[in-house]
């Protein structure tokens, strides 16, 4: 079986989700296929109640929606904070998931993107932050950014965030198992084991 992880470091519940999704895979021997992808790309095309939710918060939710993160936060052994820069433009740091795909170490990159954006707070939109996270996983920092900035390397991006579109996304983390069973959410990852067990 395969599992397709949709997945954008500028959201929080991704953060919570994609440790566990890493050893979900391992436990029952699915392969895991790492899709980096746009979060604000998707909101924009199918799911801008989300600005309108942000702009207008409900109090009530959004006292909720806080606990119920640190909840998670706990639960899961993670720091979350709140980013000063809150929604990050992540677009360089997703782009470089695709240079820490191919040089095998996407699992390190993707960990430290997230903990210097919701546990150390960083702007991880600047290029001295990512060049850390760079340096840490023994990447070549020029050529690095020289690839970021190609069409080759924004053109893989677009490409997933258009399909989680076409294939009906609409936020991250989204899961597929053998390309069509979705599901959404930190909170169905019982689910996601629950199905890759049943096989």
């Amino acid at each position: 079986m395969s599992l397709e992880y949709f997945f954008d470091c500028s959201s929080p519940w991704t953060y919570l989700s994609y440790k566990r999704i890493e050893h979900i895979c391992a436990a029952t021997k699915t392969e895991l296929i790492w899709k980096p992808f746009l979060v604000g790309g998707v909101f924009n095309a199918v799911n801008q109640s989300v600005y309108e939710a942000r702009a207008n918060p409900v109090p009530v939710k959004a006292r909720y929606y806080h606990k119920d993160l640190q909840d998670w936060a706990r639960y899961r052994g993670i720091i979350i904070g709140q980013p000063p820069v809150f929604p990050v433009n992540s677009v360089k740091a997703m782009r470089g998931c695709f240079v820490a795909l191919e040089s095998d170490c996407i699992s390190s990159y993707a960990e430290q993107v997230f903990k210097a954006y919701w546990t150390e707070l960083k702007d991880i939109s600047q290029d001295e932050v990512l060049a850390d996270i760079v340096k840490n996983c023994m990447l070549d920092e020029a050529d690095f950014f020289e690839r970021i900035s190609s069409d080759v390397y924004k053109q893989k991006l677009r490409a997933n965030t258009e399909e989680l579109v076409e294939r009906g996304g609409f936020g991250s983390p989204t899961i597929f198992i053998d390309s069509e069973d979705m599901y959404f959410g930190n909170d169905r990852l019982e689910l996601v084991e629950h199905k890759l067990k049943e096989g």
